[in-house]
């Protein structure tokens, strides 16, 4: 599993996962659902790899 996402992309997915989730906190009925999106946002960054840039080719690694 090769690397994917770049520091800047990493960055990004953290800010944005720990507001998806935070919607589970604060937002009432169904749509607070959505902030479980977070979670997978999260999980992307620690890794380094998004699942969805494979079948395009995208990498925000730097290419040494």
């Amino acid at each position: 599993m090769k690397s994917n996402v770049g520091s800047v992309d990493k960055v990004i997915r953290i800010i944005l996962g720990i507001i998806l989730l935070s919607l589970l906190f604060f937002i009432e009925g169904s749509l607070k659902w959505i902030g479980l999106f977070g979670g997978v946002l999260l999980l992307t960054a620690f890794i380094n790899w998004c699942p969805l840039y494979l079948p395009f080719g995208i990498s925000t690694c730097r290419r040494g």
